[in-house]
């Protein structure tokens, strides 16, 4: 089986941006808990609160997600993970907004790294208001699937975070945080919520924090102390997972170009998500 003959398949949904998913995602961060009105701009990410995956319950795989050879290619290895994604936001999306998600696989490459076989798959995901040919978002999401942990198996080697964050906040993951944001994307996948799978089968020390989740998080720290800055432009990369049984840190600060640098660090201080936000216009201050 070649997964190359995936490359360029495709598959099209259509939702329309409600106000309820944005009011218990804001619960689920923390934040006030109000409908936003229609026309209301939807948060940079808060998109991953549509378009969810529908499959049915006979189409669940064994590690909670769909069954593998439909739109995604039938990779054998056993753990998947959301190794990073890279976004452009060309126009708001609000709330009330029917949008066409078309959802296209980039790229598949197979590679052997330190720990085992290696499978990334990129998919482009551009989002499309009724009635505009231009995509408002342009999205690119890059999944690795890996072999079973290995008692031999050579871990890359953790990379220190930053110093010096002028922005930080201390996050507490827990059983119900992990749930609730599951729930919300209708996100399956057993490492998240199902602590002897993830233990016995995958051979993670606890339940994994959600990537996307973190990414949200960062960008909340973003909202939180720049609350009117546009991001135009987001890309993170997962380096190291984040797990329930300790705290972690969401870090931030504006560099000298305008951008700005977040980054998320465990509670030994490693780095584990390492992220940039592109601002739109120059002349916007932090706090």
């Amino acid at each position: 089986m070649n997964l190359g003959d995936w490359i360029g398949a495709s598959e099209t949904a259509t939702d329309i941006l409600t106000a309820t998913p944005c009011a218990a995602l804001a619960a689920t961060l923390d934040r006030p808990a109000e409908r936003p009105p229609a026309g209301t701009v939807l948060p940079a990410l808060w998109h991953w609160l549509y378009f969810l995956p529908l499959y049915r319950e006979s189409e669940v795989g064994a590690d909670g997600h769909a069954k593998r050879g439909a739109f995604l290619p039938p990779v054998a290895l056993p753990r998947r993970m959301w190794a990073g994604s890279q976004f452009t936001f060309h126009a708001p999306l609000r709330i009330g907004d029917e949008v066409t998600r078309t959802s296209t696989i980039d790229n598949v490459t197979e590679k052997e790294g330190r720990t085992g076989k290696l499978v990334f798959v990129k998919v482009r995901h551009e989002l499309r208001r009724r009635g505009e040919g231009d995509a408002a978002l342009t999205e690119f999401h890059d999944i690795v699937y890996r072999e079973a942990a290995l008692p031999d198996a050579v871990a890359p080697a953790p990379v220190a975070a930053p110093d010096g964050a002028r922005w930080e906040r201390k996050v507490v993951p827990d059983d119900v945080l992990l749930f609730r944001y599951s729930a919300l994307t209708f996100n399956g996948h057993r490492i998240h919520y199902d602590r002897r799978y993830v233990t016995q089968v995958e051979g993670y020390p606890g339940l994994v924090v959600h990537g996307p989740l973190v990414a949200t998080l960062l960008l909340d720290l973003l909202r939180e102390h720049m609350p009117d800055a546009v991001v135009a432009g987001f890309e993170f990369r997962a380096l190291r997972p984040v797990f329930d049984i300790h705290h972690f840190f969401v870090c931030g600060e504006r560099l000298a170009d305008g951008r700005v640098h977040l980054w998320a660090r465990d509670h030994e201080g490693w780095l584990t998500m390492d992220a940039t936000a592109t601002l739109a216009g120059a002349d916007r201050s932090a706090s």
